[in-house]
């Protein structure tokens, strides 16, 4: 089965919408395309759904699945966690041999989940959520997404006396000012844009830039656009009349 397919399927065994699924990781146009077959998620992208259908990125990649010893207890494992019986589950993960290539990953996503879901149930003992929590940043697997990072930090925050640094994630921010901008209301996605704290990755200097570019501020849109962007680079200096950098960039696409 294609990772199109597999991904559909994950998604409706879950009772996710494709808006649902696609939130903050890709366009609702795009988990289309993908699980139709007619384009591919990167790896980033697909561990990120994975970690949102709980599914490990192994399910969406392999055709028939590698044997394993450790795959029933984590079947296992996986279908109690789902029932909500984290104490079953935790008991599972312990009959799992280490190392295994096949599935130490998995198996390092499903404990970090266990230990986040007892955190939240034990809030009311804080001395053992916090111990949960410091057992949760030792897991290693390469499924620890930023959303499930933030999750650990903002229980460890709740249940510390300390207070806690909390990681930056303008994501959803990002996304809603993408969002404005294809919507035409290039005035609202620069309002999300100035909401961001981090403003130097080239995601939102692009927006920015565009945002710019429709409300004529060309000489912002030059401030922030890639020097490769030679089109619409053109095209400000032209608006502003500085026909000399104009014919500079329209060289440049010959």
């Amino acid at each position: 089965m294609e990772i199109g397919k597999k991904l559909r399927q994950a998604r409706l065994e879950a009772g996710l919408s494709q808006r649902e699924l696609s939130r903050d990781i890709v366009t609702r146009n795009m988990l289309s395309q993908i699980e139709n077959g007619t384009a591919r998620p990167s790896m980033d992208t697909l561990t990120r759904f994975a970690a949102r259908l709980q599914k490990p990125v192994s399910f969406f990649l392999e055709e028939s699945g590698a044997v394993s010893s450790n795959a029933t207890c984590l079947t296992q494992a996986r279908q109690a966690y789902a029932q909500g019986n984290l104490g079953e589950a935790g008991e599972y993960l312990q009959s799992y041999q280490s190392p295994d290539g096949v599935f130490d990953d998995e198996f390092g996503l499903l404990k970090l989940l266990i230990l986040l879901a007892k955190a939240e149930a034990e809030q009311s003992r804080p001395a053992y959520a916090r111990e949960l929590l410091a057992q949760a940043e030792q897991v290693q697997t390469c499924y620890r997404t930023p959303e499930l990072e933030q999750r650990r930090l903002l229980l460890l925050a709740q249940v510390s006396q300390e207070p806690v640094k909390l990681p930056v994630d303008d994501r959803p921010l990002l996304y809603r000012a993408r969002m404005a901008l294809e919507q035409g209301d290039a005035g609202r996605c620069i309002v999300l844009l100035e909401a961001c704290e981090e403003r130097t990755n080239e995601q939102w200097r692009y927006l920015r830039a565009e945002a710019a570019f429709q409300t004529e501020d060309y000489t912002r849109a030059i401030q922030y656009y890639p020097p490769e962007c030679y089109a619409r680079l053109e095209e400000c200096y032209r608006n502003l009349g500085d026909y000399k950098m104009a014919y500079e960039y329209a060289c440049k696409q010959r």
